[in-house]
């Protein structure tokens, strides 16, 4: 099977949004990895995950961020924020904003189209493919590969994403793999 056009960017499946200890948790982390496997698997050398980090020093508003998230205020390399899956060959892209899309991201996948899956769908997903469409970019979510902080925030942040059809598309895992 040829690999699926564009890129897939997996956004932020790191522990701190896995591990169910974590204030950060997202409840259906555990069932979007399977799917996000499958399709980095589908894009072959054309998968780019990324990492929320903190910044060494928070400025502006996100002073009063970290106030109120103060056990986020690690290093880069601490295990909090290690990627869950081995992203092998796949480029990693770090970034201290939950949106990632930005002249690193723009500089890996270029014009796209680009495919995202990860999490959480109600922060960094959206922050990340809503500037990406804004920015002329074709966007396919993978809604079922995608996970909020809570059903009815993914729910809601799905429809967001819906609104800005057909610079936005949604999909799911089988509709893409299998369509």
């Amino acid at each position: 099977m040829a690999p699926l056009p564009g890129w897939l960017v997996v956004v932020d499946l790191q522990r701190v949004f896995g591990d169910p200890d974590s204030p950060w948790t997202t409840p259906r982390f555990g069932e979007v990895r399977p799917r996000v496997r499958r399709l980095a698997a589908a894009f072959g050398e054309r998968v780019v995950f990324t990492r929320f980090v903190a910044p060494a020093e928070p400025t502006g508003a996100w002073v009063a961020y970290y106030e109120q998230f103060p056990f986020a205020l690690q290093p880069p390399d601490d295990p909090l924020y290690d990627l869950v899956e081995d992203p092998g060959p796949a480029r990693v892209l770090t970034a201290t904003t939950f949106g990632k899309w930005g002249p690193g991201l723009a500089g890996i996948v270029g014009e796209g189209p680009v495919t995202v899956a990860g999490v959480a769908t109600d922060c960094c997903v959206v922050s990340t493919v809503l500037p990406a469409a804004d920015a002329g970019v074709p966007v396919r979510v993978v809604t079922d590969a995608c996970a909020g902080s809570t059903d009815d925030e993914h729910d809601r942040a799905v429809h967001l994403m819906g609104l800005y059809a057909p610079l936005v598309e949604l999909t799911t895992t089988a509709a893409l793999l299998d369509g």
